[in-house]
């Protein structure tokens, strides 16, 4: 003879279960993987306006969620990762650009040339939209530096040269506001179009689903 489950423990199984899935969804989010879209074309042509991607949290080490500290240390941030980071000037705000220059890295950019230590940097994901030289008195976008990256921190740089705000204007990124290295897209449509409307289905870039962020 079988005793079925009384209400009270069938919803009891059901809490429990709901609990469990949103500790994992958040330790998975803190730890592991974190979706992020982009909503700027700063990044163009690498990633589109309406890309969304899921960013790798774990690559660069287990981390406290509060302080950005590394716990466990995995990899680092190295030359031409793509990286998202909680803005300097404001770190309520995520951006997400990519790394030219580590810790001890002379950065310098010469008539939109970049510079790392005194090298020229190879660069076939960079986008200029003009041949247009702005001056150093003008401004940093194409004449900048040199600077040196100080210990602990990064050097950033939009792939769209021409209209990035990045490291150029406000300066190094703390290691430890690092969230994590973009690494896939998982969908990606124009955000231009209404949401709840058929043409923004039309939009969706299917060609872009599942491509690795290099």
């Amino acid at each position: 003879m079988t005793v079925s489950d009384s209400p009270k423990s069938i919803w009891r199984e059901y809490l429990e279960a709901i609990v469990i899935a949103v500790l994992l969804a958040l330790f998975i989010r803190t730890f592991i993987f974190q979706a992020f879209k982009i909503p700027s074309g700063s990044m163009l042509p690498t990633l589109q306006i309406g890309d969304h991607l899921l960013v790798n949290k774990f690559i660069y080490g287990v981390r406290n969620p509060f302080t950005g500290n590394v716990l466990i240390p995995v990899g680092k941030p190295r030359h031409g990762d793509v990286v998202v980071f909680r803005f300097p000037k404001d770190r309520s705000v995520d951006y997400i650009k990519r790394i030219v220059g580590t810790a001890g890295d002379t950065i310098q950019v010469r008539d939109k040339k970049v510079f790392v230590n005194d090298q020229l940097v190879e660069e076939p994901h960079a986008q200029y939209l003009t041949n247009f030289v702005m001056s150093a008195a003008e401004g940093p976008r194409d004449n900048f530096g040199p600077v040196k990256v100080p210990a602990g921190n990064i050097f950033v740089m939009g792939d769209n040269r021409d209209n990035s705000y990045d490291s150029r204007f406000w300066g190094f990124v703390d290691q430890r506001d690092i969230l994590g290295k973009a690494s896939i897209i998982y969908w990606s449509w124009d955000l231009d179009t209404p949401l709840f409307s058929f043409s923004r289905f039309t939009t969706i870039r299917w060609g872009r689903f599942g491509s690795i962020i290099h």
